[in-house]
């Protein structure tokens, strides 16, 4: 767990002291100065701080907030860890299930109406016809495609990792679910389950930027975390719903306001203005009924992780997702460096060493950092994304709670063979990654 400040601690010779209440600062060198007694410089980029782009979208992080911190009071009021409760079947669930089978209907019955102009229409019909099938097949539901999925990056099966694949089974089977078909591996500071295809197979997705710098039992959290989402039946994870919220996106993307050049595109972004604000008015409606939900699942997926892994690497796991923006800088400054450096080519070199760097500099972050960025959390509400809840509020419900110890322990030596089935894609990125 993370360390207690000591927030009184006087300054000395060569010590900083606070402007504000003369205590010692905290930090320093590569991070931030603050002072952790009277919260001066805690969140130095707040006046930098970018708001989510669109109107939806700062919906959803105020509303993610709101409902972050009311299911938290919840939670922690209870008592309850909610650990085998289903999160989509309750009123707001079934609501979100026929309001999604309603956009499907739609997308049905402007088929069936173009097909039904093309075939017994006369003159124009027939061809104004074909407006309304073409629309329809643009908003048909997509269940997605591993190639797709996978893009140009390392994908691998069963037989080409056996040993990962095994700890993929056993963390699925200690949260209550089944594993992946598949493993695709990319460069990102995160991890994800999802599903692919008509039969909805799944696939995990690896983000060595997170993983290089987990401990063995951090990333059986991790793993613990993406598989909770299925045990708990996530109403946006959900083949009706998660495909509802595509057909929507793409609504608003078709509708979108163009930009005014002529009498003709203010003409057609009147025209728009009443079925794009319809648009947004379901999606809003979508969110609002599946985002309380999803919270939930969140806090229960962390729930998971605290299970397989131990409640001790679920809240270190919380602190890393803290830290997802300085990884990802570093390894930009890692990308930068290597194509400007002078001297020969040492990119081979770089790449061989990339994730080494990068696990040595997140192990340097200090437990002072940490608590530094919960109460930027605090401050800002920070969440992974606009249907998380605000991470402090995860890590503060994983302590609070009776610690649970892991039912996966990943030793050095399996660790070690994960490792090795992953280092032909770690390889591969990093030299990507470097070379550009």
């Amino acid at each position: 767990m993370t360390e207690t400040i000591d927030a009184g601690r006087p300054a000395g010779p060569g010590r900083p002291a606070c402007p504000d209440c003369g205590a010692t600062l905290t930090g320093g060198g590569v991070h931030v100065a603050w002072c952790s007694g009277c919260g001066w410089n805690t969140d130095p980029g707040a006046d930098a701080e970018e708001e989510p782009r669109g109107r939806i979208e700062r919906v959803r992080r105020r509303l993610a907030r709101r409902y972050g911190e009311q299911l938290f009071a919840d939670l922690t009021a209870g008592g309850d860890d909610g650990a085998t409760a289903p999160t989509g079947r309750g009123r707001s669930g079934r609501l979100a299930g026929c309001l999604a089978l309603a956009v499907h209907g739609l997308t049905v019955a402007l088929l069936a109406a173009g097909l039904a102009m093309i075939l017994v229409g006369t003159g124009l019909v027939p061809v104004l016809g074909a407006i309304p099938v073409l629309l329809a097949v643009v908003l048909r539901p997509r269940f997605g495609s591993l190639r797709k999925a996978a893009a140009d990056l390392p994908v691998l099966r069963r037989p080409d990792a056996p040993e990962l694949f095994g700890l993929l089974d056993e963390v699925a089977s200690t949260v209550g679910t089944t594993g992946v078909e598949a493993v695709v591996v990319d460069t990102a500071v995160n991890a994800s389950v999802r599903t692919y295809g008509v039969r909805q197979r799944r696939v995990l997705t690896v983000g060595l930027g997170l993983w290089e710098t987990l401990s063995p039992q951090e990333r059986i959290a991790l793993l613990g975390h993406e598989f909770g989402h299925y045990a708990h039946g996530d109403t946006r994870h959900g083949l009706v719903v998660a495909t509802a919220f595509q057909s929507l996106d793409t609504w608003a993307y078709t509708l979108a306001p163009q930009e005014s050049t002529s009498l003709l595109d203010d003409l057609m972004n009147l025209a728009t203005a009443l079925p794009r604000a319809a648009v947004d008015g379901v999606a809003g409606l979508l969110d609002h009924l599946t985002l309380r939900g999803s919270q939930r699942a969140e806090y229960l997926a962390d729930e998971a992780a605290a299970r397989a892994a131990g409640s001790e690497a679920a809240a270190a796991l919380m602190d890393r997702l803290l830290c997802a923006g300085t990884l990802t800088g570093m390894l930009r400054r890692e990308a930068v460096a290597a194509r400007t450096r002078r001297g020969g080519d040492r990119s081979g070199d770089a790449a061989e060493g990339l994730w080494r760097r990068l696990a040595a500099q997140a192990a340097a972050v200090p437990a002072t950092e940490y608590e530094r960025l919960r109460r930027v959390g605090e401050l800002r509400g920070h969440s992974v994304d606009s249907t998380h809840p605000p991470t402090h509020l995860r890590h503060r419900l994983l302590t609070a709670r009776a610690a649970h110890e892991p039912r996966i322990a990943l030793d050095a030596e399996r660790a070690a063979r994960v490792d090795a089935e992953l280092g032909g894609a770690r390889r591969t990125l990093a030299r990507q990654l470097l070379n550009g």
